[in-house]
């Protein structure tokens, strides 16, 4: 008996509603379906008084989810579909991504081309594209304080006020940086369309083996975003500050102090997107993001040179 994941976001009624009839579809069909919500994806906070926050990656995947399931079909925005990335990555299970919220930029189809989309999907029509992800640690000596798996950037900054922090970053092998700005960014490519395409770092397409580091309003004007290959890790070290936030694909995180250490690595697990048609970036690119389109609207009344 073949085994299908739904994951949905359970504060919009529309993806609950949707989820229960996609149980029923699947299950007339002779599938086994196991269904959960987002929930479970989403980053837990530290506190002061609670310093460790350590939920192992292996020990997220929910109950029924596992290497037997063929697919998952996530109802949500960008933010489900990044809980669920953290959810499925052990098990390694693709992901359907429907949208029931906004720009949904990491979604691949919408509710009213669902029919289609789950009829492709039982009869095996669609393709798996990989995405990186990032493991993020903080260590406090040797002990791990925090964990999580991120598919798009890794924060760290001050609270609870914007103000100049200082950084010492060592990227790989190559020699320590210092970095005095507002916060840093470490991105995967397909988070570099999300904050660190704000900060002003670059787009960098899916397939580049690539991360890049984004200071947030450098205060010096040689301080630029950093492009470098995804196999040498990162460490950051705060200089000179009393306390810092870190914040994971913009959902939850930790404080970091003076003495932590913040590991950004390149993570063994990936996200696996379901595409129904070829993958095409430059796409997605023009129809969320309006790239590529012209600045100046040709008038059709005036024959131009």
């Amino acid at each position: 008996m073949p085994k299908v994941g739904i994951i949905y976001n359970d504060v919009k009624p529309i993806a609950g509603r949707v989820a229960s009839e996609l149980k029923e579809k699947f299950t007339a069909h002779g599938w086994d379906v196991c269904i959960t919500t987002g929930i479970g994806g989403m980053l837990g906070y530290s506190t002061p008084e609670s310093p460790i926050c350590h939920t192992p990656i292996e020990g997220l995947t929910p109950p029924g989810f596992d290497s037997e399931t063929k697919f998952a079909i996530v109802l949500g925005g960008d933010g489900t579909v990044l809980a669920a990335s953290r959810l499925v990555a052990y098990c390694g299970i693709p992901m359907l991504s429907v949208n029931t919220g906004h720009m949904g930029f990491l979604t691949e189809t919408y509710l009213n081309q669902l029919p289609q989309a789950v009829e492709q999907l039982m009869a095996d029509k669609y393709e798996v594209e990989e995405r990186a992800m990032l493991t993020v640690k903080v260590f406090r000596g040797d002990s791990i304080q925090w964990e999580a798996l991120c598919l798009n950037e890794m924060v760290l900054h001050r609270e609870p006020l914007t103000s100049m922090c200082h950084f010492e970053i060592a990227v790989g092998r190559h020699a320590p940086v210092d970095i005095a700005a507002d916060g840093v960014i470490i991105s995967t490519p397909t988070g570099s369309t999300a904050y660190s395409l704000s900060a002003g770092g670059p787009v960098v397409t899916p397939g580049v083996p690539a991360l890049q580091l984004v200071p947030i309003c450098p205060h010096s004007l040689a301080s630029r975003a950093l492009v470098f290959p995804d196999t040498e890790p990162v460490n950051i070290y705060p200089v000179n500050t009393p306390r810092l936030v870190m914040v994971v694909d913009g959902n939850g995180g930790c404080y970091v102090l003076p003495d932590d250490r913040v590991n950004v690595e390149r993570s063994q697990y990936c996200a696996k997107f379901i595409r129904l048609q070829p993958p095409e970036f430059f796409r997605v690119l023009r129809e969320k993001l309006g790239w590529g389109l012209p600045h100046i609207a040709k008038p059709t009344s005036v024959e131009l040179p």
